[in-house]
């Protein structure tokens, strides 16, 4: 049963968690999903799993799966998961979740060795569709954690669009010029959500979001009053974004006037793409 429909007390605000779990809740949470799914045969195509009769039977990674989680992250201690799992860290939690996404697949051809309940022997996988059921199934419990969070498309936790803007994100972007604009409104997006970034990272992708509305300021000029783009520009220009000289103003509050900024230059930009492909379409 697919319910989205809130139960009793977190609906009704009883709930101690209604608004949000903490690190002990999502590690649990985890938990239990990471052993469904290394239970489903979801891993063992890149990570290997032990069979009673034939021991270590190694996935894509090789034999030493700690050696290849310490490659990719930098980090030791983390393995066996479901042994470690009650000491991460928020970091280390989520550079794993990115780790079991870039390594899971889902079994299409198993059989099931009975002996001494073995499990699921998998001999086919698709990693496409593993990904997806991975990223949908991790999406419910980030989600609730904290400020809110999401394992993106292309594998990065990103935190969550502020509620009421995820049209700003979900919604596509017209196409006009791909590497000068979608592309760059994308990197914009992803760095200005990733997890831990800094004020210096949210600033960039404030910087690229000006950037390429100054490259769409001659198709601008055609599609908005000449008062509303000058104030685009005083914006980008003024506030410490994109120079650094004496006249830049920038006594304000950086974290919240960068996200109001974050959100109105997207905004903006997708009327605008949509206002300028309607205008070159002749209407």
């Amino acid at each position: 049963m697919d319910r989205t429909r809130k139960y009793y007390s977190v609906r009704t605000g009883k709930n101690p968690q209604a608004e949000a779990i903490d690190l002990v809740v999502l590690r649990k949470l985890f938990k239990t999903l990471f052993l469904q799914l290394e239970s489903d045969g979801f891993f063992q195509e890149s990570l290997g799993f032990e069979c009673v009769d034939a021991g270590l039977i190694p996935g894509n990674v090789g034999h030493d799966v700690e050696g290849a989680v310490l490659l990719a992250l930098r980090k030791t201690g983390l393995t066996p998961i479901h042994m470690k799992i009650d000491e991460y860290s928020e970091d280390d939690l989520f550079d794993i979740v990115e780790f079991l996404y870039d390594h899971c697949a889902k079994p299409t051809k198993r059989h099931y060795h009975s002996w001494n309940e073995c499990g699921w022997h998998c001999d086919a996988f698709d990693v496409e569709a593993g990904r997806r059921e991975f990223r949908e199934k991790v999406n419910r419990v980030l989600a609730i954690y904290a400020d809110g969070f999401e394992l993106s498309v292309d594998g990065e936790v990103l935190a969550l669009a502020e509620t009421g803007l995820e049209g700003l994100f979900e919604a596509p972007l017209p196409a006009l010029d791909p590497d000068n604009v979608e592309l760059r409104i994308e990197a914009a997006r992803t760095k200005f959500r990733r997890h831990r970034a800094s004020l210096d990272d949210r600033r960039e992708a404030l910087r690229e979001l000006a950037d390429v509305l100054e490259y769409l300021r001659p198709k601008l000029k055609e599609v908005l009053h000449q008062d509303d783009e000058n104030d685009l520009f005083n914006l980008a220009n003024n506030f410490g974004i994109r120079h650094h000289n004496q006249r830049q103003k920038t006594k304000y509050d950086r974290p919240i006037w960068y996200s109001w900024m974050f959100y109105y230059y997207l905004a903006t930009l997708h009327a605008a793409l949509r206002l300028i492909a309607k205008h070159d379409a002749g209407g």
